[in-house]
């Protein structure tokens, strides 16, 4: 890495060290983190049911719920279902929660880079 490159790196912007040492940045970091970690432990547990039960429950996947469509067919197609409920959820949850702190961290980021 160049000397250039690395002094570039290793510069903070001010204005943004001081908004990351606010009590609004934290509540948005803790806001952001009060849906991602549950969603995501939550999702893999899912995920890993089904990975467990299509190897080690066959019988139970291999039930026929009506005609051809099996329980593994239906769980495989709840992955879908599931990854796109979650990232509705994010979305409504991230439009109330995150975005309203979000929004007044970045007039005050903007309203003090203009003052520098």
């Amino acid at each position: 890495m160049s000397d250039e490159a690395h002094d570039q790196a290793h510069r903070h912007d001010p204005v943004y060290d001081r908004l990351h040492a606010t009590a609004e940045f934290r509540a948005l970091r803790s806001a952001y983190r009060k849906f991602v970690f549950p969603a995501t432990v939550a999702f893999l547990a899912w995920y890993l049911l089904y990975v467990f039960c299509s190897n080690w429950a066959e019988d139970f996947m291999n039930y026929k719920l009506f005609g051809n469509i099996n329980v593994a067919l239906v769980f495989g197609l709840l992955q879908f279902v599931t990854t796109f409920g979650i990232a509705y959820l994010y979305a409504n949850y991230s439009t109330k929660n995150l975005d309203p702190l979000a929004r007044k961290l970045d007039e005050e980021y903007e309203i003090e880079k203009r003052q520098l």
